[in-house]
């Protein structure tokens, strides 16, 4: 269960990370407005038990039509280091992400227009759905993991984040 509140905040980590230049998706894309510093955070349900709080700090660089980005992450009873690589190609995200202290990793695919990012996640230890929603005060960070038993979703991760 540890390892899959791992992957599922893993996941918020790409998905706040879906930023990427404005030479390559300008206004209609929330790539741009992500890239620097911020801080925040949220909640994180794991398979059992209630809700875990957790802080985050997340960079995100900019080169090209490539983001990466860095997370760190920490509760009461864990933590989180986070990368993703991303690349951009005319609105269509792709790229990976690892997660080192549970040794996670996988796959990020998605679309990203206005201020809204739709990705699927797929991994070794985890698999479902983030969105990011950009707005002026900053981000949210929404992340629903598949069961692939009963093929259905349950909301795992949470984050606002913020300059």
């Amino acid at each position: 269960m540890a390892h899959r509140r791992l992957a599922a905040l893993i996941l918020a980590t790409c998905i706040t990370s879906l930023g990427l230049p404005a030479s390559t998706q300008a206004a209609d894309s929330p790539f741009e407005q992500l890239k620097g510093d911020w801080t925040g955070g949220g909640t994180v349900v794991p398979g059992k038990g209630g809700p875990k709080k957790v802080n985050c700090n997340v960079t995100y660089k900019l080169a090209g039509s490539t983001l990466s980005q860095n997370m760190s992450c920490t509760g009461d009873d864990y933590e989180i280091e986070a990368k993703l690589k991303l690349t951009d190609k005319a609105g269509k995200v792709k790229g990976t992400w690892t997660e080192a202290i549970y040794d996670a990793s996988g796959a990020v695919t998605g679309t990203a227009k206005q201020n809204l990012i739709h990705a699927i996640i797929r991994g070794d230890k985890f698999s479902g759905r983030m969105s990011i929603n950009v707005s002026d005060g900053g981000h949210s960070i929404n992340i629903v993991q598949l069961n692939e038993n009963t093929g259905t979703y349950r909301l795992v991760t949470s984050l606002r984040l913020h300059r």
